[in-house]
């Protein structure tokens, strides 16, 4: 049986048309795949529903985790009768609405003080407004010209079931004909949450679009010394839809993170394309063409296919973070790379061989002796390293070992609304509400076990809530079912079982429902202070404790759960993924690169990409970015980027040996001859990642910067730190040229 390699090029020298339908019917299929891709926001895209806090989480949200909706009511006096009777109206519509529980707002208050019905003048609403709660009334009516309504949701909503609410509360307010200088605004988490959908499809779109642009620019300037010179953009595009449709058809959802996986599948893509190219175009200047596929297929068909599959490592060592948007980012990176990959190999040769394929004359182009210029200098710096490897490999060392030293300093975050757009509508609207209502944060504690409502367990509960009220000064206010039990007998618990369960009948259900469920499940819900997520992770370290310390009673356990506890703990995933992922990416390359070459010089690659990854550290220092569920992945991606890089230099090197030249020389000829070819697909590479750059998402803009950097320095790293590498392992090894390569 002949080598797939071999036979991929058989196939296309014999039958080239049946091949190219065949990659067209695989297209078509991708296209449709392209139309099943769905969005993701939310908890799930933060933390495992597989994990213990993943799945008490989950539990959380669908027992008692009702989202409420905020409306923002702008007019000139709040408090005209006319404006009242429009907002009782609209809260009326909207509490018809199905997942809907309840509303509450400024009505509400007003009604309830004056026998259920709305005053019909201003003069009994001023009257009825004195008598209200100073505290309410500064919650609802911070000013005559503002007050919030809410509408509270059912417990376990799904997002899309949030979504079509959102539309039809939105259409309501459209439709219902507000007075002159009303104006009425949707906010809140849920409304925050739709928007950031929206927004990663129209910035998804942007960044590709940028991306490409961007590409055919690169390649314009780049590639000129070889005809059809825009065919690599071609092969990008048609690899990214076989990702696009790999991923509709698998039911991989598109995260805020995974966004920023398509320039740089853009970047990686277009460098497998110039490579097959490059290659082919030189082939084909010495041989005839069914001969200039053959060797391309068969010589740089497995060099790039190590390249890429020591890129894919590095991203599949995304696979064991804690995070699922940062493994999804991974796994698209995957899918993204063996898709442009397989479109590179099959598509360059094939079309090559349908049109008849002519190389440019290289006689009297500017492009070309440019080119060549570059080549000799590029040969030129390796032969010089490669003589003296110990200054080079000292100092860019010594960079890497203090990238690595501040790497520790560097603060991460994991506030998502620092992710996205600042001027974002609904992120100013919310900011609103905070300004008005306070903190809308709390730290829920589910509480689970049989009896629940058992006499010894509330009177935990109420001693709990009231010790961390009275000791904790992030924590405001605390709810629970034995707020209102409480409420209901007089302001004391009651005495035994029987008076309990006769105190809970007089609850009203939809009250008892939020912070109970049967006999084993209950909730006590604190409000909290506006702090940072580094104070918050304290806060829910000391309250944890405080529960280990005065503990519930026997068979009882009372666990902080809630988004701000995911939020506060996504800094310890983010710290410890990232150098998980970081070492993980490290070993899979080095146990590939020894699995595939069984020698010493294996770990040449590795070297190199260890400077680069200390780098990164500084880089980000300097730059003054923080680690995100975004930037963790720098660390790996960078060994999977850079990797590609060294590996088709060792390649080249291993060549030249293998045809009797001397060690300096075969440096030499390696860099020089590959090094363009390197150069022009690593600066399209950093075309594609400046796309990044362009992102609304802070947390995408930000991975843009870096990466962009890092790729320079990859190039830097290939071409100057691997040919002091390759010298000092030979010298070490005493290798003697190898044999030359079977034809």
């Amino acid at each position: 049986m002949k080598p797939p390699f071999q036979l991929i090029a058989d196939n296309i020298n014999r039958r080239p048309a049946a091949v190219a339908a065949f990659f067209i019917l695989v297209l078509l299929i991708a296209l449709y795949g392209v139309g099943l891709i769905t969005m993701q926001t939310g908890s799930e895209t933060y933390l495992d529903k597989s994990t213990p806090r993943g799945a008490l989480l989950d539990k959380y949200m669908d027992t008692f985790g009702s989202d409420a909706v905020m409306l923002l009511v702008e007019a000139d006096d709040i408090l005209d009768p006319d404006v009242l009777a429009y907002l009782a109206r609209l809260q009326a519509e909207i509490g018809s609405e199905r997942y809907v529980v309840q509303t509450s707002s400024i009505i509400n208050l007003i009604e309830g003080a004056n026998g259920g019905a709305l005053p019909a003048s201003a003069a009994e609403i001023d009257r009825l407004k004195e008598q209200l709660p100073a505290d309410l009334v500064a919650r609802y009516i911070p000013s005559r010209m503002m007050t919030i309504g809410i509408v509270t949701l059912e417990p376990g909503v799904s997002q899309d079931g949030k979504h079509r609410l959102l539309e039809n509360i939105e259409s309501r307010i459209r439709l219902s004909d507000a007075p002159p200088g009303v104006q009425v605004t949707v906010t809140g988490d849920a409304a925050f949450e739709k928007q950031m959908r929206e927004e990663i499809g129209s910035s998804m779109g942007v960044l590709i679009g940028a991306a490409m642009i961007l590409m055919l620019l690169a390649v314009a300037l780049l590639f000129a010394h070889v005809r059809y010179r825009f065919l690599p953009v071609l092969v990008v595009a048609t690899g990214l839809i076989m990702t696009f449709g790999i991923m509709g058809l698998a039911r991989i959802p598109i995260s805020m993170v995974a966004i920023g996986a398509f320039p740089i599948l853009i970047g990686i893509g277009i460098d497998y394309a110039i490579q097959f190219q490059s290659r082919f175009d030189e082939e084909v200047r010495a041989s005839p063409i069914h001969q200039a596929v053959t060797t391309t297929v068969v010589r740089s068909g497995p060099a790039v296919l190590y390249a890429m599959a020591a890129t894919s490592l590095g991203f599949i060592a995304m696979w064991v973070s804690p995070i699922p948007m940062i493994r999804d980012f991974g796994l698209i990176c995957v899918i993204g790379v063996v898709c442009c990959y397989c479109a590179a190999l099959v598509i360059i040769p094939t079309f090559g061989t349908l049109i008849n394929y002519r190389p440019k004359a290289a006689v009297g182009q500017s492009d070309g002796s440019r080119m060549e210029v570059y080549d000799r200098f590029l040969g030129n710096v390796a032969g010089t390293i490669a003589k003296n490897p110990m200054p080079a490999i000292l100092v860019l060392g010594l960079v890497a070992i203090a990238g690595v030293q501040i790497d520790a300093s560097i603060p991460i975050n994991a506030d998502e609304e620092t992710f996205v757009p600042s001027d974002m509508p609904s992120i100013i609207d919310l900011n609103k509400v905070r300004r008005t209502m306070g903190s809308t944060e709390t730290l829920p504690i589910f509480i689970c076990g049989d009896g629940v409502t058992d006499l010894d367990v509330l009177t935990w509960m109420d001693e709990f809530q009231e010790y961390e009220v009275t000791h904790n000064d992030k924590i405001t206010s605390a709810a629970s079912i034995v707020t209102y039990i409480k409420q209901y007998n007089g302001g004391v618990l009651p005495s035994t079982d029987r008076e309990v369960a006769s105190v809970l009948e007089r609850i009203p259900e939809e009250t008892r429902e939020s912070y109970i469920s049967g006999n084993t499940e209950a909730v006590i819900e604190f409000g909290l202070v506006d702090m940072e997520n580094e104070v918050a992770l304290s806060l829910v370290d000391r309250v944890r404790s405080d529960i280990t310390w005065q503990h519930p009673p026997a068979g009882i356990t009372a666990t902080p759960t809630g988004m701000l506890e995911m939020f506060a703990n996504l800094m310890n995933d983010i710290s410890r993924s990232k150098t998980t992922m970081t070492a993980l990416g490290f070993g899979l390359i080095l146990l590939f690169l020894i699995a595939i070459y069984r020698k010493l010089t294996a770990v040449s690659p590795i070297i190199p990409i260890a400077f680069i990854v200390g780098w990164n550290g500084a880089i980000m220092y300097l730059l003054g970015i923080d680690y995100t569920p975004l930037t963790a992945t720098l660390g790996s991606m960078t060994i999977g980027v850079a990797s590609e890089y060294t590996i088709l230099i060792m390649e080249r090197y291993q060549e030249e040996r293998a045809c009797g030249r001397e060690m300096v020389e075969a440096i030499r000829q390696s860099v020089q001859k590959i090094g363009t070819a390197i150069t022009v697909s690593g600066m399209t590479t950093v075309f594609g990642f400046s796309a990044l750059l362009l992102s609304t998402f802070n947390i995408v803009k930000n991975f843009g910067a870096v990466t962009v950097i890092t790729i320079g320095l990859s190039l830097c790293g290939a071409i100057l730190v691997m040919p002091a590498v390759l010298s000092l392992m030979e010298q070490a090894s005493g290798m003697a040229p190898a044999a030359p390569l079977p034809e």
